[in-house]
């Protein structure tokens, strides 16, 4: 290719974006798969569970609300 006469210059560090660890981003590539994978029993699967257990931590830490109860100052 010909090069087109602009000179290419790095952005100053007032400029720069904040680089994302190698961690985060291949956490965020097996998320992207897994949201875009074929496997739907697996992703539902894993999804389904992870429900459940949310609703079982509600289940737990939320029973021993008593919504009939009068309130105070009402």
């Amino acid at each position: 290719m010909a090069s087109s006469g602009m000179a290419v210059s790095a952005p100053g560090p007032a400029h720069e974006a904040p680089e994302i660890s190698d961690s985060v981003g291949v956490w965020l590539r097996g998320v992207y798969r897994f949201a875009t994978d074929r496997n739907d029993f697996r992703r539902n699967f894993i999804l389904n569970l992870g429900l459940f257990a949310a609703g079982v931590w509600l289940a737990r830490n939320l029973s021993d609300i008593d919504l009939m109860a009068p309130q105070p100052g009402v």
